[in-house]
């Protein structure tokens, strides 16, 4: 399942949950929109793993926690530790990102 954040709350989160994966996107991003489907795909197939859908323009605070400099870019978060990101419109570089968590 993905969350979408409603507000500016993703370290919480990332504290609550062992592993995340989040999507950074905004509403005008096109390559975010052609992802989104793959994403929640994704999650679908991982449910020990939280989702996250954040937008990068709403949510600094969120935005924070990774190095997002163009979008999409995907984050992963292990025991509360940032671990890695991959700026790509590829579902296969994301899916390699997200192997490589466990």
């Amino acid at each position: 399942m993905v969350q979408e954040l409603d507000q500016d709350n993703l370290q919480d989160i990332i504290n609550n949950n062992d592993t995340v994966v989040v999507q950074y996107s905004a509403t005008w991003c096109g390559n975010c929109r052609i992802m989104k489907p793959k994403f929640k795909k994704l999650a679908s197939e991982m449910e020990q793993t939280a989702f996250v859908i954040a937008d990068a323009e709403k949510f600094p605070e969120s935005r924070k926690l990774a190095t997002v400099d163009n979008l999409p870019t995907f984050a992963t978060f292990k025991k509360g530790d940032f671990v890695n990101q991959v700026q790509t419109n590829k579902f296969e570089v994301l899916k390699e990102l997200v192997d490589n968590l466990n």
